[in-house]
């Protein structure tokens, strides 16, 4: 598929305050399973200087520093992404990796740790245990797939899109897991995160992504889109969003990916002399024919 996406976003504030350093991440990833044939940045105020980098995640980012006070602050991202996989279930497990727990490799062990660890996903900061509810869910599809990790992904996905209600929340933290189980409901970004904590439950390192999904092509109304990926050794990273019930493949555009949500966020940072007073944001997904 062939897309030509805009994103745009308006800051306000009570008074011209001093914008501090700003961490964008709204250029979509260009790899195997998506290029970016061209990608666009306005930004109003004109920052002083931008330096753009690759995080730990391969995730493309840019940092805007500001001289002038402003009052508003205005982007416009437009680009054109194409998506290449329209199989997501085109791989094979490694022979050691058909039945969880999986003893990992020693080296994969060490670089996959980020994606294991329950630090933000816990009851207690990192402190405590899993949720208990985050627990009992594991066990139970896990038993219910005979512990087979691609199994246990995609009947993971199900049971998260037919038993949780979706409800759209603009801003804010992800809820913890455990709360978004008990409860049955919360939007994407709690879907995800209830993902990642219940495959990491079972020793499956899972990562939070944040990007845009096509939906109704009919609508005029997208937002920011939040999955999460699992890594299966021998398939690599594998997408699946519990929102929608489905394994990610060419109606997915991936814009960064992070072991905490909080580093996949489309933009960051502060301002001093002032308060804000708003945040306004428009998303266009049109497919492009071809």
């Amino acid at each position: 598929m062939h897309y030509h996406i805009n994103h745009s976003l308006t800051y306000r504030y009570d008074r011209p305050v001093l914008l501090e350093p700003h961490t964008l991440r709204l250029r979509p990833r260009s790899d195997h399973w998506q290029t970016v044939h061209s990608f666009q940045l306005t930004c109003d105020p004109v920052p002083h200087s931008m330096g753009h980098n690759v995080d730990l995640d391969g995730n493309n980012t840019s940092r805007l520093w500001f001289v002038e006070p402003a009052q508003t602050m205005y982007l416009n991202i437009d680009s054109q992404v194409q998506t290449h996989c329209t199989n997501p279930f085109a791989y094979t497990l490694e022979p050691w990796a058909l039945h969880f727990p999986i003893d990992y490799p020693s080296s994969l062990q060490a670089m996959l740790q980020p994606y294991l660890t329950d630090t933000y996903l816990t009851d207690n900061g990192g402190k405590g245990k899993s949720h208990p509810e985050v627990a009992e869910l594991a066990e139970r599809v896990s038993h219910a797939t005979h512990y087979n990790p691609a199994l246990f992904v995609t009947e993971l996905n199900q049971q998260i899109y037919h038993h949780c209600h979706y409800q759209p929340r603009d801003t804010g933290e992800p809820m913890l897991p455990g709360i978004t189980w008990k409860h049955k409901f919360g939007s994407c970004r709690d879907f995800a995160v209830l993902f990642m904590a219940t495959c990491r439950a079972v020793g499956l390192a899972a990562r939070f992504v944040s990007g845009y999904q096509e939906g109704d092509v009919n609508s005029d109304r997208y937002d920011l889109h939040a999955w999460s990926e699992v890594y299966l050794p021998g398939a690599g990273w594998r997408g699946y969003d519990p929102t929608h019930g489905l394994a990610v493949s060419d109606r997915h555009i991936a814009l960064a990916a992070s072991p905490n949500p909080r580093y996949t966020s489309p933009l960051s940072g502060g301002f001093r002399g002032g308060q804000s007073v708003g945040m306004e944001y428009q998303v266009t997904i049109q497919p492009i024919p071809g």
